[in-house]
């Protein structure tokens, strides 16, 4: 009987998806506002990710984006519109969070750009993170009145240990691509030129090596280093929730909109 052929994926005008020498592709495409998600983005990229768990055509996962950025994180113009956007960005972006922990398959980020909030919360909880040069790491969620998500209450501090955690997640101040590698916080930083050939590169070497155990070795480092991980996320989700009620979110939230520093007053 003939093999059946996989299934293309298909994308959107915001993700892209494309399977090159065993490797899937998932790019976010918004560089007008530096690949800032909402909700449908991360649906599209959970979905990719999660079907690429049982496509044996598939032995790696590349998550990046285009322009100068890999992504701001949420996009907050879209807060203006629908009421309902953060809780929809927030699930999504957990559901892409579990997609990457539970593959059985190396992730990839590659980050030409700022990733910031729940998008970087993606990146860091890939197996391989690689860096442009004038790349950086940014929790900005104390900017807005709210708290960190996207898992990273839990993978930041996995990483670079719980002073360098408060460090960015209270002063919500950018940690350049050289520091985060020094620190730990993420394995390569090569020039913003040879970004996309050295995560291809290092995709495509996953992807024609020994999967089951690059399966069993994800299995243990993860359950070494995060075996808390649904914990984080329920905690994150269940403070976020509060905070979108409360004054200082609408400030922050207004703030941002009129381009001023916000004032908080702890309501």
């Amino acid at each position: 009987m003939a093999e059946t052929e996989a299934a293309p994926f298909v994308g959107t005008e915001q993700v892209a998806l494309e399977v090159r020498d065993g490797v899937l592709w998932v790019t976010f495409t918004r560089p007008e506002v530096l690949n800032a998600v909402n909700g449908a983005m991360m649906q599209t990229a959970s979905e990719a990710v999660e079907a690429a768990r049982s496509r044996e055509d598939i032995g790696a996962v590349v998550i990046t984006g285009t322009g100068a950025g890999f992504s701001a994180g949420a996009d907050m113009e879209s807060l203006h519109l629908a009421p309902q956007f953060p809780h929809e960005t927030m699930d999504g972006a957990n559901r892409l969070i579990r997609a990457i922990v539970a593959i059985d398959k190396p992730v990839v980020a590659a980050v030409n750009g700022v990733a910031a909030g729940v998008a970087c919360g993606a990146a860091l909880v890939s197996d391989l993170i690689i860096a442009a040069e004038s790349a950086s790491f940014l929790l900005p969620f104390t900017k807005l009145g709210l708290m960190t998500d996207g898992g990273s209450s839990l993978t930041v501090a996995a990483s670079i240990g719980r002073a360098r955690a408060m460090r960015m997640a209270l002063l919500a101040e950018p940690m350049s691509a050289r520091e985060a590698l020094e620190t730990g916080l993420i394995t390569h930083v090569v020039p913003d030129d040879e970004l996309v050939a050295t995560a291809s590169k290092l995709a495509t070497r996953l992807a024609a090596g020994p999967r089951i155990a690059h399966a069993a070795v994800k299995k243990a480092i993860n359950a070494a280093t995060l075996p808390d991980l649904e914990e984080a996320l329920a905690r994150e989700h269940s403070g976020q929730r509060t905070l979108f009620r409360t004054a200082d979110f609408t400030e922050g939230l207004a703030a941002f909109a009129e381009r001023r520093r916000p004032v908080f007053r702890g309501e």
